[in-house]
């Protein structure tokens, strides 16, 4: 069977989503569960918009093994060379160039003649194959353009070297039926399209890019760009785990498969899911708590006497499990650690202590603990930002009668403890209030939400937040979002874990434009680094990854 390669963007376009923004060592955990998940290609971020995606694409293309390793770069040099720079270390590195070709986009955007984008994209093709053998073009909103001069770039393109042509559906605007046309017309009309793979790249705003996706393989397409949990710019992207298991599931009609691992999709939806703080819609196909749940009693008598009458896949074939981790608080660290290495991790003894300490304390509250809940607990120790601020201790009074107050401990990174005290509309306001007092950074909570991370009254409880601050770059003031997740058991607790995880985040983003800043009005020539030490405000020298 003829398979289709999975290009998977959620490291990059998944990351633009608001508040999506993940930390290194996040990027290199979704990376890797990607590799076990079998996609063919991750795009991996967008090396020249900032020295931290640069080097989070290094640390991909150098600890990720298997898939190809691909950076975006707009079509000229500069991006070119970083994104080489970034990719290089891989052992399948590939530059992904793009540039508009739409006229309202030429028009408006880049202020080009049709015939100006065409040899500029030709040009920095070619000069993107001096650099690496794997070079894609993207025209950025061909789903908008003219097919005719659309079938001129490809030409264009090809000719210079791509060999993949990547057909973005950039704003979502088209149809399964037009888009399916539109791959055909290209088959039929670019006289050297047998020298390229023709893939697809579309997004959601009126909810087809799944449909068009797959309407474009139908027609000749062996690419599909997609994320994990269809995650990505304003209503998202094609949805990798829908992708599959269409194909999966209707083998007779598309005659196509994949080189994908079904069981691992579970896992791999709940990892991004994770680390983005983005949570996934219960009625979310292949992957919402409900995609297995029957309610009707017409469905359960049928799903009883034989599954295949309501479900038309198995839970267990994209990895949905009832296990639940037989160790308890007698358990050995040997034990443990080969349960976390059959869930595929593999941690240094520090993380190991780590993870085990807080299962330990985590068994001695609950009378089962289940895969999602060591799941949980690997995330919040490890997954971290780098922590300028540490939640010492947090203690709450409130009730029916009383007005709610909150007393904190934070360790600065200096070290030093520092406790403050506050007043709220509730329990969480309350601790929230009392960690302003003591950090001082201003900010817009936008979002605040808690769920249980199993079943039952002793359930992990995880909440995820979102705040909004003003960040300079380029002299330009702009509003950021980021997001925050803390478990524990007390909800609380959790709460404030979050906050500081967001506000973490935060401080680390400002940190960086600042020291930039001070890079550039330095009269540095060359690109701002992204691992060095120099002095900031006069305080001595600093690691840029450290407080």
């Amino acid at each position: 069977m003829e398979k289709v390669i999975i290009f998977d963007t959620t490291l990059r376009d998944g990351e633009q989503s608001p508040g999506a923004t993940m930390t290194l060592e996040e990027k290199l955990d979704i990376g890797r569960q990607l590799a076990r998940l079998g996609v063919d290609v991750i795009e991996a971020g967008f090396p020249a918009a900032s020295p931290g995606d640069l080097e989070a694409v290094r640390q991909v293309a150098l600890e990720v093994h298997g898939p190809t390793i691909c950076g975006l770069a707009r079509s000229n040099k500069n991006d070119i060379d970083a994104c080489w720079e970034a990719v290089r270390h891989a052992a399948k590195p590939r530059i992904h160039v793009f540039l508009a070709s739409s006229d309202i986009h030429l028009e408006y955007k880049l202020r080009m003649t049709r015939q100006q984008a065409l040899e500029q994209a030709r040009e920095m093709v070619a000069y993107a194959r001096t650099l690496c053998d794997d070079v894609e073009y993207s025209p950025e909103d061909a789903g908008r353009s003219d097919p005719e001069y659309l079938y001129q770039v490809l030409e264009a393109v090809i000719g210079a070297g791509a060999t993949t042509v990547n057909i973005p559906d950039t704003v979502g605007y088209t149809t399964p039926e037009e888009f399916g046309a539109l791959i055909r017309g290209i088959k039929d009309n670019v006289p050297n399209i047998g020298n390229a793979i023709i893939s697809v790249h579309c997004h959601n705003d009126l909810g087809l890019a799944t449909a068009n996706s797959l309407a474009a393989v139908r027609n000749g397409a062996r690419q599909i760009e997609c994320t994990v949990n269809g995650i990505g710019e304003r209503a998202g992207n094609a949805s990798l785990e829908e992708i599959v298991m269409t194909l999966a599931t209707r083998p007779q009609f598309f005659n196509l498969g994949t080189n994908i691992d079904s069981t691992q999709i579970i896992r791999t939806s709940n990892i991004v899911s994770t680390h983005t703080g983005i949570s996934i819609q219960p009625n979310k196909a292949i992957v919402g708590a409900n995609a297995f749940a029957h309610e009707a009693g017409i469905h359960q008598h049928g799903v009883l006497k034989n599954p295949l009458t309501y479900e038309i896949m198995t839970p267990e074939s994209v990895g949905l499990s009832k296990n639940a981790l037989v160790l308890g608080k007698h358990s050995g660290r040997h034990a443990f650690k080969e349960y976390l290495e059959d869930l595929g991790y593999s941690l240094d003894r520090d993380s190991l202590d780590k993870v085990f300490t807080r299962f330990k304390l985590l068994a001695d509250k609950k009378k089962l603990v289940t895969d999602a809940d060591i799941e949980a607990i690997i995330t919040d120790e490890l997954f971290q930002p780098p922590e300028v601020y540490k939640l010492e201790n947090v203690q709450i009074s409130c009730g029916s009668n009383s007005i709610p107050t909150a007393t904190v401990q934070l360790r600065t990174p200096e070290g030093e403890i520092v406790k403050d005290a506050a007043l709220g509309d509730g329990p969480v306001d309350a601790v929230y209030q009392a960690i302003n007092r003591v950090i001082g950074v201003a900010n817009e909570l936008v979002e605040f939400s808690i769920q249980a991370i199993t079943e039952g009254m002793d359930a992990v409880g995880e909440v995820t937040i979102r705040i909004a601050a003003d960040v300079s770059t380029n002299g330009n003031t702009v509003k950021q979002v980021f997001s925050g997740r803390g478990i524990d058991t007390d909800i609380v607790v959790a709460s404030a874990k979050a906050y500081l995880f967001a506000l973490n985040k935060l401080l680390a983003a400002k940190r960086e434009m600042i020291r930039q800043q001070q890079w550039e009005a330095g009269g540095n020539h060359e690109p701002f680094p992204t691992r060095a030490t120099f002095t900031i405000d006069g305080k001595g020298s600093k690691d840029l990854f450290k407080p």
